[in-house]
């Protein structure tokens, strides 16, 4: 990995910390987005002091919610990188309650599945142009039983905070499932994985209700070290045959759920997403 530049999202608290540590410590030189400054400016720090020689750290805060916040981090991150090798889409999160973004979007949907759809897509030259290259998306398990609702984008006649999340998460799997047919033989590829029931802050801004949840279930999760695992062998494994559209779950490739694998329904969002970010990407 010595001299790779991977972006991470998400990467400073949980998996996305652990992951850019790892890989900072192999020798990639690392840049992470957060939403919080001063968290992840910290985060910085500590993925620094854990990196090789020679590696460096850069960081970069944006509220990817917010489309025109994804569009100027795009920008930045070009400015200030010649090269991308790696992109690891892995914000995310799960909210109880109903809410739109300034951008009059349902927020769960905007950051879990906008977001990462909009950034690539905006550095996605850069990555190309580096190949060969990886696109990375945090999905999860948790996609199985969801259906796209197309007819309710916005969860405006129904809304369950998990449900969305599920739904959020097949889109994930959708949207690498249809870059990848996009990208084939470009050099750059694309896959997406399952970290796990994972012991971090992850669903601790729903309440005390889930905060205590999330800490009953501690004892049966694993480690952000060990949810992150997969994401790192994903950035730095030497061999991509079979990887390209892939769904991964402890460094297996495995079958998502029937409606993660539809074709139709893949483009059909990918076009519906194309519209919602008002942007359109060459097939």
């Amino acid at each position: 990995m010595r001299d790779k530049q991977i972006l991470i999202t998400g990467a400073s608290n949980g998996i996305g910390l652990a992951a850019a540590m790892a890989l900072a410590g192999l020798g990639a030189n690392v840049a992470i987005v957060g939403r919080n400054e001063r968290r992840t400016k910290v985060a910085a720090a500590q993925i620094q002091a854990r990196a090789s020689r020679g590696a460096s750290v850069t960081a970069f805060t944006a509220d990817l919610s917010a489309q025109a916040a994804v569009a100027k981090l795009a920008t930045e991150v070009l400015n200030q990188h010649s090269r991308i090798d790696v992109l690891v889409n892995n914000a995310g999160a799960m909210h109880t309650s109903r809410q739109l973004t300034h951008d009059g979007v349902e927020l769960t949907w905007a950051v879990n599945h906008l977001a990462p759809f909009l950034l690539t897509g905006l550095i996605l030259n850069r990555l190309k142009a580096q190949a060969p290259s990886r696109i990375i998306t945090t999905a999860s398990g948790a996609h199985h039983g969801a259906t796209i609702p197309f007819d309710d984008l916005d969860a405006d006649k129904s809304y369950h905070g998990f449900a969305r999340y599920k739904q959020t998460k097949l889109a994930n799997i959708l949207f690498t499932r249809e870059l990848a047919r996009r990208l084939e033989g470009s050099g750059t590829v694309c896959s997406c994985f399952h970290p796990g029931l994972v012991a971090s802050g992850f669903n601790r801004n729903n309440g005390p209700w889930m905060s205590l949840a999330m800490t009953m279930l501690r004892p049966v999760s694993r480690s952000v070290e060990k949810g992150a695992e997969t994401l790192v062998w994903l950035a730095r494994v030497a061999n991509v045959d079979g990887m390209n559209g892939g769904y991964f779950v402890d460094m297996e490739r495995r079958r998502p759920s029937p409606e993660a694998q539809d074709a139709q329904t893949a483009q059909r969002l990918w076009e519906i997403s194309e519209r919602q970010c008002g942007r359109h990407w060459p097939s």
